[in-house]
């Protein structure tokens, strides 16, 4: 007898202490790490006014973001690319239905060591480059200095965007680097005057230099008005139309005067 009431009483604590879970409501949130300074900074506001949610951030690339979506070990997957259609195929054969939302746009720079001359490169050589045909500076005005190519790696969703919109998805050449994130792209390009590396814009600051393309200077105007070359959207997908917290804070990231204010705030594009 007391060995049941024993066990009445643990399973009652038990489920007190998961109501108390689900009330805190806890939000998981991975992948792009061009997004990922958007969820940070709505997230944190976000719980300062909602103290009883709970929210965790973590990086790793769209592509990783999607799949942790997919085999449901995140509730938001954070993507700087739309989803492909191999990876919806793949969620609905697991009972998860894709849903995005646009959370801001972007734009995608090229960037050099502030100390490098160059200030402008057209499509047609930015594709050379990456694709190793371009090796030299002074085939573009510059110093004769061998170019350092970086580049994102193939989980990122700004390389698949580079490699569409850039590359026209022509493979980047072996010697390219390789880095994880657009902060570490950051870091190797300002430590090598002959680098040139790829970022998405809010990203930018004075340790790099922006080079311009076809004479059009990546900036929130030409984002928005289309006339920037290598621009595209940043989503927040679910699995399904999202629910309870997950919901609220998607409204938070969308709302014009909440996430969307802070969006321009840390140097990405608005919705609005």
């Amino acid at each position: 007898m007391k060995i049941r009431t024993l066990a009445i009483f643990t399973l009652a604590l038990a489920l007190c202490f998961a109501a108390n879970v689900v009330w805190a409501g806890n939000i998981v949130i991975k992948g792009s790490t061009t997004v990922l300074p958007i969820a940070q900074k709505v997230a944190e506001a976000y719980m300062k006014e909602h103290p009883d949610v709970k929210i965790t951030i973590s990086g790793g690339g769209s592509g990783n973001g999607i799949k942790a979506l997919i085999d449901g070990s995140t509730d938001i997957a954070d993507s700087s690319r739309f989803i492909k259609e191999k990876e919806v195929k793949l969620a609905i054969e697991r009972g998860a239905y894709p849903v995005p939302f646009a959370v801001a746009y972007d734009c995608i720079v090229p960037v050099v060591h502030p100390s490098n001359p160059v200030k402008n490169i057209s499509m047609e050589q930015l594709k050379d480059v990456y694709m190793g045909k371009i090796k030299n500076w002074k085939e573009m005005g510059g110093p004769d200095r061998p170019i350092v190519v970086i580049s994102r790696d193939t989980s990122s969703g700004t390389y698949e965007v580079w490699h569409e919109k850039v590359l026209k998805k022509e493979r980047v050449f072996p010697g390219a680097l390789l880095q994880a994130s657009n902060g570490a792209i950051v870091q190797a390009v300002s430590k090598n005057k002959n680098a040139i590396g790829y970022i998405g814009l809010g990203y930018m600051e004075e340790s790099v230099k922006a080079l311009t393309v076809d004479g059009v200077q990546g900036s929130e105007q030409t984002t928005l008005s289309g006339t920037y070359p290598v621009s595209r959207a940043l989503y927040m997908f679910t699995a399904g139309w999202p629910k309870g917290d997950t919901m609220k804070f998607i409204n938070y990231v969308i709302h014009p005067e909440k996430g969307q204010k802070l969006v321009r705030e840390i140097g990405f594009v608005p919705l609005y």
